[in-house]
């Protein structure tokens, strides 16, 4: 990535967008991720997040602010509002709303309960999306299908899997890979998941609380499936609070089996974070795949 970042260029495109001319005024460097550059901007009275990487990565932030739109759409929880995307000579960027993120409380994440079950009641008729997006920085596949077994063995377990194959990770990994997807079906023999609008990386670290305490969810990566793989990727990096559960549940019970299915929807995030930060991850998706192996057995 070039170091010297054209801010003329993104201010005027900011300009042009909103039709108010904008010039910053104050810029500071944003930390918290691994994938991007990011900046807050500020200056005639508005404020800017500004994410910044190379130039290839343009159709990552087009997916972004396609997905971040989709579900602002829904009116069902808040998200960080688009503003516009482009290219430098030296790099993309996507410039989205600034909201000041707080810790959540016990109202907020109560709240966050509440509206992630109005979401995940927003539902298809299909599988996926209308473009494929990203997982972190590995591709999302998120061709439609009619049955949700064939979209997750084929679009999420085995782009992953085959993916690991390409890094060099095969062994127990692959031929116990390849027995979880034969038998994938069987976890889904008494449930038929409804296709429902997904943040796709729903962890900790992606969800804060605004200034009027209400819950802020954003860098999705958006598609319709099972709502158990959102509930799912709570519970992977330290889970959301037991007062996030209880509300989802009241507005939204689970089914039975949930505590199974969660493994085998975490499972496609383990073998993505072996594919995006190596070996260490192999291990855990080993073990993983065992246990659902002797679920089904």
């Amino acid at each position: 990535m070039g170091n010297t970042i054209d801010w003329q260029t993104i201010t005027a495109h900011v300009s042009d967008i909103t039709g108010q001319p904008f010039e910053i005024q104050t810029r500071y460097g944003v930390g918290g991720g691994c994938i991007n550059q990011a900046y807050r901007i500020e200056g005639t009275g508005k404020n800017y997040f500004v994410k910044l990487n190379h130039v290839a990565c343009e159709n990552m932030f087009i997916a972004e602010a396609t997905g971040l739109t989709e579900l602002a759409q829904t009116n069902m929880i808040r998200v960080p509002l688009p503003v516009c995307v482009g290219t430098t000579n030296d790099h993309a960027y996507l410039v989205i709303e600034y909201i000041s993120l707080r810790s959540s409380t016990q109202t907020s994440s109560g709240l966050m309960g509440t509206q992630l079950a109005a979401l995940h009641q927003v539902t298809s008729t299909r599988f996926g999306w209308l473009r494929h997006n990203y997982i972190g920085s590995t591709p999302q596949i998120n061709t439609s299908e009619t049955d949700w077994v064939t979209f997750w063995r084929e679009h999420r377990l085995k782009y992953q899997l085959d993916l690991a194959a390409k890094h060099g990770h095969g062994g127990k990994l692959q031929t116990q890979g390849e027995l979880l997807l034969a038998d994938l079906g069987d976890f889904f023999t008494t449930y038929t998941p409804a296709a429902s609008l997904l943040h796709g990386d729903l962890w900790s670290g992606n969800y804060g609380a605004d200034a009027q305490d209400h819950p802020v969810i954003f860098d999705p990566a958006i598609y319709y499936g099972d709502r158990e793989a959102d509930l799912a990727m709570t519970e992977l990096f330290g889970g959301f609070s037991t007062r996030f559960y209880e509300m989802y549940q009241e507005a939204y019970p689970l089914d039975d089996g949930y505590d199974v299915r969660k493994n085998l929807y975490n499972l496609y995030h383990i073998i993505n974070h072996l594919n995006l930060f190596g070996g260490s991850y192999l291990e855990q998706a080993t073990c993983m795949i065992e246990a659902l192996l002797i679920e089904l057995h």
